[in-house]
C-alpha cells in the first residue's frame, strides 16, 4: 500500500508516519516545515513542499499511484484561529481543497482526515457522541467542520471513502524518547507545564477559573499520540475494507481540568509546577470529553497507552531528550 501524508513532519503525522512505516506501508511524507521537523522524518521520505501548492502535488501523484492520503498539514491553535481567521482558513480550507483535487484527479480512492473536538463547540452533553450536534466557537473548528463536508460531498461526487478523527487533545510523546512534540511557539497543556516545572518558560498561566467544573479550569480528554496513530492506520484499513466513509472521536473517554493536570504531574515527578492564574481566552469551551464506543467497535481500538500517568512520564522524558 503507497500513502501519501501530508504534515507527516509534524507532531502527530510523525508518530503517524513511524506506525504505517511499521506496518510495512510504502510511505511519502509532504511537509513544508513551517511546523515540522525535519529529524522527526527517517530515511528519505520526506518531500519539502505545500499541500497547496498544485504542480508539486500533481508531479507527486504522476510519479505515485496512491492507494490513500492521510491529511495532517493544519494550523491548529485556536487562540490563533481567532486572531488570524484568515491564516486558518486559507491553509485548513483552501489548501485541503488543492489536495482533495489532486487526489481525486489522480484516481486516489481514500482519504484519512485529521479533524477535530473543536467542530462540536460547547456540547450538550459528556461523554460527546460522534452524531452530536456541530457548532463550532472558534475558526478552527469551523476550518475542521467545512473539511469533514468537503470530504462529504467528494465521496457523493467522485466516490472519494475517507475517515474523519475528531482528536480530543493529543498528548504524551513516543515511548522510546525519539520524536515528540515540539511546538514554536509551544500552544499545548502538557508541555507547557513540563517546561515551566523545569525551569524553562515563565510560570504557566491558568487561563480561566471560573468555568463550571470541578475547579473553575477547562476539563479536557488526553489521548496519547501513539494511540492515535494507530487509531489512523485501523481508520484507513476500515474504510478500505468496506468501502464506506466514517467518523470517529478519538480520546480516553476521562476528562481532567488544568489544575489536575498540574497536580498530576508534581506526584509523578515530584517537581513543583509555578503558575498563575489569568482570564479566559476566547474561544475556549469548558469541557471537552470524547465518547469512544465506535472506534471500539468498528476499528477494534484502543487507547492503551492513554493514562495520565503514561502521557505525563513518556511527555517528561521527551522533554529531558529532546533533541529538536
Amino acid at each position: 500500500m503507497k500513502v501519501l501524508i501530508t504534515g507527516g513532519a509534524g507532531y502527530i503525522g510523525s508518530h503517524c508516519s513511524r506506525y504505517f512505516l511499521e506496518q510495512g506501508v510504502d510511505v511519502t511524507i509532504l511537509d513544508n516545515l513551517c511546523e515540522g521537523h525535519r529529524e522527526a522524518v527517517k530515511g528519505d521520505r520526506l518531500v519539502v513542499g505545500d499541500c497547496g501548492d498544485g504542480a508539486l502535488l500533481d508531479r507527486l501523484f504522476s510519479e505515485t499511484a496512491f492507494d490513500a492520503v492521510v491529511h495532517f498539514a493544519a494550523f491548529t491553535s485556536v487562540g490563533e484561529s481567532v486572531a488570524e481567521p484568515r491564516k486558518y482558513f486559507h491553509n485548513n480550507v483552501e489548501n485541503m481543497l488543492t489536495l482533495l483535487n489532486a487526489a481525486v484527479d489522480h484516481g486516489t480512492k481514500y482519504f484519512v482526515f485529521s479533524s477535530s473536538a473543536a467542530v462540536f463547540g460547547e456540547p450538550t452533553c459528556l461523554p460527546i457522541p460522534e452524531d452530536h450536534e456541530q457548532r463550532p466557537i472558534n475558526p478552527y473548528g469551523e476550518t475542521k467542520m467545512i473539511g469533514e463536508r468537503m470530504l462529504a460531498d467528494y465521496e457523493r461526487a467522485y466516490g472519494l471513502h475517507s475517515c474523519s478523527f475528531r482528536y480530543f487533545n493529543a498528548a504524551g510523546d513516543s515511548s522510546d524518547s525519539t520524536i515528540g512534540e515540539s511546538h514554536h511557539p509551544e500552544t499545548h497543556l502538557i508541555p507547557l507545564v513540563i517546561q515551566a516545572a523545569l525551569g524553562k518558560r515563565p510560570p504557566l498561566t491558568v487561563f480561566g477559573t471560573d468555568y463550571d467544573t470541578r475547579d473553575g479550569s477547562c476539563i479536557r480528554d488526553y489521548v496519547h499520540v501513539e494511540d492515535l496513530a494507530s487509531a489512523h492506520y485501523l481508520g484507513l484499513k476500515y474504510i478500505m475494507e468496506h468501502q464506506t466513509s466514517e467518523q470517529f472521536n478519538l480520546g480516553s473517554e476521562n476528562g481532567f481540568t488544568v489544575l489536575e493536570i498540574i497536580r498530576a504531574f508534581e506526584k509523578v515527578t515530584g517537581i513543583s509546577v509555578p503558575y498563575t492564574l489569568g482570564d479566559r481566552r476566547p474561544g475556549d469551551p469548558a469541557a471537552l470529553v470524547a465518547g469512544n464506543e465506535k472506534a471500539r467497535e468498528l476499528l477494534g481500538w484502543k487507547p492503551g497507552k492513554s493514562t495520565l500517568e503514561t502521557i505525563l512520564t513518556d511527555a517528561y522524558h521527551w522533554e529531558m531528550k529532546r533533541t529538536y
